[in-house]
């Protein structure tokens, strides 16, 4: 039995209850952490509310290359590239027209944020389409050199001076250049309970959270609320890619991930499956970066450098490809233990070593280990170093796990080929004497009253003469 079956089968609610166990795990901990730190109840939700939100992000960008990798077999390292995409054109959409004289530099089209928000998907596929067609005869680290090269020429068109304004639709519009785009609509959250006519009654929650936090509450609010919408985001992704997985399209990504060549002669036009697959997973990624820099305020070029595709490529890693709960487990344990982890133990360890004599360089920390075989100040520093160390700490993990655990903590790569169980229940099965079985048997386990098999719609007779049917 795999760790994936065993885990399910001894968690109630199987998949689902795994999640719900590991978030709440995660969460213990950091309230634990908080009490460490001394934290009130303020900072301990935000402390909750910022995981939250690391937690959603990297689930959904997890679920969205699981899309890509783990059923399709595709190696897309230009993930960034999307996400600045949808950001960028959902910002062009839904920002304020430009105002002479206001804060903006340059403005949009005034739109509602949704129409930005599915522009933005929108232009995400578009890319994706694009990308996909130079690459379709390109496999494994080709796709990849494509995909990293096009998530690079993004980010530097959007850098660029010739692109920092221009005129669309009669509007002063553009990509803000180096300096960025203020995102200065209508806050995604008002802009949400608004449109459903829920906005009065967040204000009554905000003033009745005034008693127990004073003073400006809202930011609090926002931040927990806002990470809870991430969550049922992951929770859509995920019902999405199951549904996906589970489908006559989605067996045939699988096979085009084991075996493109098979599928081809199979007669399946694996060309036009790899595009779809494609466009879909890079919706997904654009609607994920949106949701990411939406309520930061401000979106800049440089946000969208390489390393973020490797942050997620690792939370990937780490739950296993191929596997939808995997991802969501990968990108919780990804954000909780080492994208925000490394901050909450440098502080703890502050806090109880208030007086840490750590080195203050690299090489006053190694000498001693090297000369007398010394480790302590080398400990310190790390230990004192651990959040600038961040990147060093997750390739040390990331190899670790192609060593020891390439597939993943629930990777699980073997799918059954049929909808439904082929095996006959044992409790159905009569031993004749001569050791044949008497009964007859359908595709999916049950006994035909007839005495023949039931194969589709139509009912074969099992005699052993292989005669004809008396009528």
């Amino acid at each position: 039995m795999s760790i994936r079956e065993d885990l399910a089968d001894r968690m109630p609610g199987g998949d689902a209850g795994l999640i719900v166990a590991t978030l709440l795990g995660v969460y213990l901990l950091y309230i634990l952490a908080g009490i460490g730190l001394g934290y009130t109840l303020r900072g301990q939700l935000n402390s909750l509310g910022t995981l939250t939100f690391y937690i959603g992000i990297f689930a959904m960008l997890s679920l969205a290359l699981n899309l890509h990798w783990g059923y399709t077999g595709l190696f897309n390292i230009g993930i960034v590239g999307f996400m600045a995409v949808g950001v960028y054109v959902m910002a062009i959409v839904s920002k304020p027209t430009f105002v002479a004289g206001g804060a903006a530099q340059v403005g949009g089209l005034g739109l509602p944020l949704w129409v930005g928000v599915l522009a933005g998907m929108a232009a995400a596929a578009i890319l994706g389409f694009i990308a996909a067609l130079p690459a379709l005869r390109l496999r494994a680290d080709y796709l990849a050199i494509v995909t990293i090269a096009l998530s690079e020429i993004m980010r530097f068109s959007f850098l660029s001076g010739e692109l920092q304004e221009f005129n669309l639709l009669g509007n002063k519009v553009g990509f803000g250049g180096g300096s960025g785009l203020i995102l200065d609509f209508v806050p995604p959250l008002e802009a949400l309970f608004r449109s459903i006519g829920l906005w009065g009654a967040y204000l009554g929650l905000v003033d009745a959270v005034q008693v127990v936090i004073p003073r400006n509450p809202k930011p609090v609010v926002d931040s927990l609320v806002y990470g809870a919408l991430l969550l049922a985001f992951v929770a859509l992704f995920y019902w999405l890619l199951k549904r996906t997985g589970e489908s006559p399209f989605g067996r045939v990504l699988k096979a085009i991930r084991e075996d493109e060549d098979v599928a081809n002669a199979l007669g399946k036009n694996t060309d036009n499956f790899k595009i779809k697959s494609f466009m879909l997973g890079c919706a997904l990624m654009g609607l994920a970066g949106i949701l990411w820099l939406m309520p930061q305020g401000a979106v800049t070029p440089n946000f969208f450098r390489p390393r973020v595709t490797f942050f997620v490529w690792i939370a990937l890693i780490i739950g296993g490809a191929g596997s939808n709960t995997g991802s969501v487990l990968g990108g919780a344990i990804f954000a909780a233990v080492l994208y925000q982890g490394p901050r909450y133990f440098q502080n703890l360890v502050q806090a109880v070593l208030p007086n840490l004599d750590a080195p203050n360089g690299f090489g006053p920390a190694i000498s001693p280990l090297i000369s007398s075989f010394d480790p302590v100040p080398f400990v310190l520093y790390t230990v004192d170093s651990i959040r600038q160390l961040q990147l060093v700490l997750m390739g040390l993990v990331l190899i670790w796990l192609m060593h020891n655990r390439p597939e993943g903590l629930l990777g699980h790569r073997k799918e059954t080929a049929s909808v439904i169980s082929l095996d006959r229940p044992k409790s159905m099965q009569t031993t004749a004497a001569d050791g044949g079985s008497e009964e007859s048997v359908r595709t999916d386990g049950g006994i035909d009253e007839e005495g023949g098999v039931t194969v589709g719609d139509s009912t074969l007779d099992r005699r052993s003469n292989g005669g004809a049917d008396d009528e």
